[in-house]
């Protein structure tokens, strides 16, 4: 035995190392680091009384530089706004089915009613995780998946999957059947209730089965923790129509009426190839092998629908493909890191926008494998792509997402972004298979490689 830890030793020796303390000595080699030149004086001066870093760090050589103006634009209408709620995810994926609406209908107004989705989706993703205490009710109260369940029982972020799975079961209505609450507009007090009702019901079903309790009085118990759930959402949201009366007036000017049933109306208005078989989700994540499958565990929120699963490409497949699909006029899903070189006062993102680096004197260099791996960037927010404008050599240069900020935020409600920005903080995107390349639909058909429900994509 004692060769082996030897070798150990060798090999490691970092491991047996003392820890260093910031005595006297280091801490003089970095103060006198910090050399008062003038004009490091006068950022001192500025910055101790500015609390806006990123305004002086505007870089303003590239100002005005980039425009809004494509050369291939989906034709979309009306910007919706997800005020302060995370549904951004749900707002995409209705925003991605409404020009086909608008057609279909005939009219130059229409919106879903994102309240409707989101009372079913909270009310699913409260059933999945108290699905999830009984199924794990024997593992210790410290594993990290029981632990990852209890950290946020349910919340109102999400990916398009989850849309998917809502629209499915429960169907879809117009925004007039049943309009946004103020909860639904700012979810914060709602959802932090709700998730102190599902924590000690996750606790309480978890403390029977500790003293032998069955699972038909698990979901008896569950059941009765639901109920509760529903009260919240029907007084906070309004309880979801079964069946209602919608009436517009199409482009013709003439009033249209219809009576029908959340199912029957998503039927009518919905592609029949709109399914994750033609619809597929990818990403770019350069952590992980490309033209790989990938699932996530337990990413869904009905206990009978699809996870989060997604085929990984490298951004030069991924660009033809999205090209392409805003050619044949149709948006995509997608979704990004938003918050990084975001100018919101002109709707500009751009991977120079602000000069950290210069401004700080500061080492600010990472690429996006190791921005992932640290936690330093991933995706937060989904957006519908719509336009892309080209070179001489049809070569993308800048792109273009219908925001759910509302019309106030960026350029009327539009962010433009550069196709250099593209590369470091584009993650994902849903994208008709008829526009992937051969070797992306091959790689289809391969068994998705399973990721732990607490992955760093989640």
């Amino acid at each position: 035995m004692k060769k082996p830890i030897l070798l150990f030793v060798l090999i490691f020796p970092f491991v047996f190392s003392q820890a260093q303390t910031l005595d006297e000595t280091v801490l003089k080699e970095i103060r006198d680091s910090f050399e008062k030149t003038p004009g490091t004086v006068a950022l001192q001066n500025i910055l101790t009384g500015d609390a806006n870093i990123s305004q002086n760090a505007r870089n303003r050589q590239i100002q005005g530089k980039v425009d809004h103006y494509f050369k291939y634009r989906v034709d979309v209408k009306g910007i919706t706004d997800q005020q302060s709620s995370g549904r951004c995810w749900m707002f995409t994926s209705m925003n991605a089915l409404r020009p086909d609406v608008r057609e279909l209908l005939g009219t130059d107004a229409f919106d879903f009613s994102h309240n409707y989705v989101y009372f079913w989706d909270m009310l699913e993703k409260s059933n999945l995780f108290l699905e999830n205490m009984i199924l794990t009710a024997d593992k210790d109260m410290d594993d990290r998946e029981v632990t990852h369940f209890f950290s946020s029982p349910v919340n109102d972020g999400g990916v398009w999957n989850l849309f998917y799975n809502i629209a499915e079961k429960y169907g879809v209505v117009p925004k007039q059947a049943m309009p946004e609450s103020r909860h639904s507009e700012n979810t914060r007090q709602m959802v932090s209730l709700l998730n102190e009702r599902l924590r000690a019901g996750g606790y309480t079903i978890r403390e029977m089965a500790a003293r032998g309790f069955g699972e038909d009085r698990l979901r008896s118990e569950k059941k009765e923790i639901l109920k509760d759930v529903y009260r919240v959402l029907a007084l906070c949201l309004g309880e979801p129509p079964a069946t209602f009366t919608f009436r517009y007036k199409n482009v013709a000017g003439d009033i249209v009426s219809m009576e029908t049933t959340p199912p029957e109306f998503y039927k009518s208005i919905i592609k029949s190839d709109y399914s994750p078989e033609n619809y597929i989700m990818v990403m770019n994540d350069p952590t992980r092998e490309y033209y790989k499958v990938y699932e996530i565990k337990n990413y869904r929120n009905t206990i009978e629908g699809i996870n989060w699963t997604y085929l990984n490409l490298p951004n030069e497949d991924i660009k033809p493909a999205a090209l392409a699909s805003i050619k044949d006029n149709e948006p995509m899903y997608t979704s990004c890191d938003v918050g990084k070189q975001l100018d919101r006062e002109n709707g500009i993102l751009h991977p120079e926008n602000y000069d950290y680096a210069s401004l700080l004197g500061i080492d600010m260099k990472m690429d996006k494998k190791a921005r992932i791996l640290t936690r330093q960037s991933g995706s937060s927010h989904a957006m519908l792509l719509i336009a892309c404008d080209t070179d001489e050599n049809d070569v993308p240069v800048k792109w273009e997402f219908e925001n759910s900020w509302g019309p106030a935020a960026g350029n009327k409600g539009y962010l433009t972004f550069t196709d250099e920005w593209f590369d470091q903080y584009m993650f994902r995107f849903v994208i008709h298979r008829k526009y992937l390349s051969q070797k992306a639909i091959r790689a289809l058909d391969q068994e998705p490689v399973l990721l732990p429900v607490w992955d760093y994509m989640f």
